[in-house]
């Protein structure tokens, strides 16, 4: 029952994604809480361990026991003996432990102090799909196999259970990808913390990633006045060796932009961004009502048309909360036209 332990620990704290059930913002401020946290991972491992444990039940009742075959007795026509439930236990520990370290190693971050702390900690190093780490642990699982056959068919004696090596070699293999990349990661962090941008000093600096290239990262710094996001080759290291920095300055707070920080989705959105912008527009359509835009510096790469993780809030005219979105939400879609949709 161990694989079967360690799977399901290994997937289970997303299951806070039920949150969504009672709406995008509710399932947004939840996402990555109780479930990611030191705390609640060994109550999450214990919701496995239940549930394993009505499996071998069920197993248990249903097995039939092994024919008999000629003059043969099986010396074990009875019930499989019981698992040892401690060590189980202690694998879906190390599950629940081992999806909040993934789920750290990328920019959205997580927060393991909670309920104590709410602060999210993140280590930036990979994007949340990176095809490196991919290949590498595919390549543990496959490979063997295809050893294994080659192995039966010359006949050779097998050492060990089959894929241990291939396991231990897929394991070495994200080790690598992350040593590599944190190192990267350190360098352009601080190539970009040595400068000045406009002549202001940085008060924070972000690196993140693509895909593949470990020495390509997308740097966000934030001074007093303004954003600047640029390229960042950590090989040299150089920060933004195309030329191309993009400076967006923090825009003057008005009673819109501060009724809609205000909100629910407003102080959880807040909460969540490392680099927050806001933008606020007025809508023609109720006349009077203001549409209030969240998105995160972090996730705007200069490639992309679109704004991840982006929210917005619909005001009136008294300013009081009409609509919470992820999104541009419908009524800013049709202000703003196809491009920026």
């Amino acid at each position: 029952m161990a694989t079967l332990t360690l799977v399901l620990a290994s997937e289970a704290p997303d299951v806070d994604i039920l949150g969504y059930v009672r709406g995008p913002v509710y399932g947004f401020a939840h996402h990555r809480g109780i479930t990611h946290s030191f705390v609640g991972a060994p109550f999450v491992a214990a919701l496995v361990l239940a549930f394993v444990y009505l499996v071998w039940r069920w197993r248990r009742r249903h097995q039939k026991p092994r024919p008999v075959i000629g003059d043969h007795v099986p010396v074990d026509t009875g019930p499989p003996q019981p698992p040892r439930w401690g060590v189980l236990y202690g694998f879906a520990v190390l599950g629940v432990l081992v999806h909040i370290l993934l789920d750290f190693t990328n920019a959205y971050g997580v927060r393991p102090f909670e309920p104590f702390s709410y602060s999210w900690y993140s280590w930036d190093i990979v994007s949340i799909i990176e095809p490196l780490l991919c290949v590498a642990l595919l390549a543990g699982l496959v490979l063997p196999e295809l050893f294994g056959l080659v192995t039966e068919e010359i006949g050779a004696r097998r050492r060990g259970p089959r894929g241990r090596t291939g396991a231990i070699l897929a394991l070495i293999g994200v080790a690598l990808v992350w040593g590599v990349r944190d190192y990267e990661h350190r360098r352009a962090v601080a190539a970009m913390e040595s400068l000045l941008y406009r002549g202001a000093e940085p008060l924070r600096v972000g690196a993140y990633p693509y895909m593949i290239n470990p020495f390509r990262w997308f740097g966000v710094v934030e001074t007093e006045t303004f954003y600047a996001r640029m390229e960042v080759d950590s090989s040299v290291p150089e920060v933004d060796p195309r030329a191309r920095t993009d400076i967006r300055f923090k825009p003057e707070e008005t009673p819109a932009s501060l009724a809609a920080k205000s909100s629910y989705l407003g102080r959880v959105y807040l909460d969540w961004a490392r680099f927050p912008m806001t933008e606020v527009q007025e809508l023609s359509r109720p006349e009077g009502w203001y549409l209030v835009r969240f998105f995160d510096m972090r996730y705007a790469y200069p490639e992309r048309r679109t704004r991840p993780l982006s929210a917005s809030v619909e005001l009136n005219r008294d300013l009081a909360v009409v609509r919470e979105n992820f999104g541009l939400g419908v009524q800013g879609r049709r202000e703003m036209g196809d491009d920026e949709k």
